[in-house]
């Protein structure tokens, strides 16, 4: 895992696969709908706004929409969506003077910025009065799946690094920084199609951020069994269809 000084994790690695196994440019327009409802007028700022998907999505929506990652390969991709309207920078000391946008956003980007506290902190430095910080978080829920069956050694794996980002953290963090939480919930359940061989595919390339510090021991003992379950599955290049959400926080100044 690329730690840089302050705990936030760069994507680098996998910035040339991030879209692909992120859900596209799909799954950004898909979040946009989420987020309407919450925004204000004015402009939009993405913290970890990664490739650009949302933002992008966004801005195809006429909002104008800026970003600023911690890697400098996944902000290069994100230029080529949304142009100079993107910077390399750190959730915990933004490139931004202080209130000048109306929202600002984290979409699953909390739990790996080392510190949920100081990046909300800097979010609210950076909101205007009255405007917004949204975050959609936590893991994803979904229902049953033969998909998730197979994965479940994957549990005793991630258990000992439980998500950070959880509603009663966001919470806690948001009135430190002077955020009062407007609304809690759900988003859309998304649908998503995975084959079995995919899953395992990415599995075996450590495309997921949990995945790239493991020892041998580790692999060995939780991630084998998962890739041997996924490739039992019967028709293992047959997608099946799931349906997940994840929790979405509403913060204003």
């Amino acid at each position: 895992m690329t730690n840089q000084p302050t705990g936030s994790v760069s994507f680098d690695r996998i910035a040339h696969r991030y879209d692909e196994t992120r859900g596209g440019a799909r799954r950004g327009a898909e979040m946009v709908a989420d987020l309407e409802p919450w925004l204000v007028p004015g402009p939009i700022l993405e913290v970890g706004v990664g490739t650009g998907l949302v933002s992008a999505a966004l801005a195809e929506g006429g909002r104008n929409a800026l970003g600023v990652d911690i890697s400098p390969l996944m902000a290069a991709r994100a230029y080529k969506r949304l142009g100079p309207r993107v910077a390399v920078g750190d959730a915990h000391s933004l490139p931004v003077r202080d209130a000048c946008v109306d929202n600002v956003l984290f979409a699953w980007a909390l739990h790996v910025v080392g510190d949920i506290p100081a990046a909300l902190a800097e979010a609210g430095r950076v909101v205007r009065g009255g405007g917004r910080v949204i975050a959609f978080h936590g893991g994803p829920d979904a229902g049953p799946s033969d998909l998730r069956d197979a994965m479940t050694p994957l549990a005793a794996l991630r258990a000992p690094r439980a998500r950070p980002d959880t509603d009663e953290a966001l919470a806690s963090a948001a009135r430190g920084a002077g955020l009062t939480v407007l609304h809690n919930g759900w988003t859309t359940a998304w649908p998503i199609e995975l084959t079995p061989n995919r899953v395992a595919e990415e599995i075996s390339a450590r495309v997921w951020s949990y995945l790239w510090n493991l020892d041998e021991n580790e692999w060995r003992a939780h991630v084998m069994p998962v890739l041997e379950n996924l490739r039992a599955l019967p028709d293992p290049d047959r997608p099946r269809l799931c349906h997940q959400r994840h929790r979405v926080s509403v913060f204003t100044r």
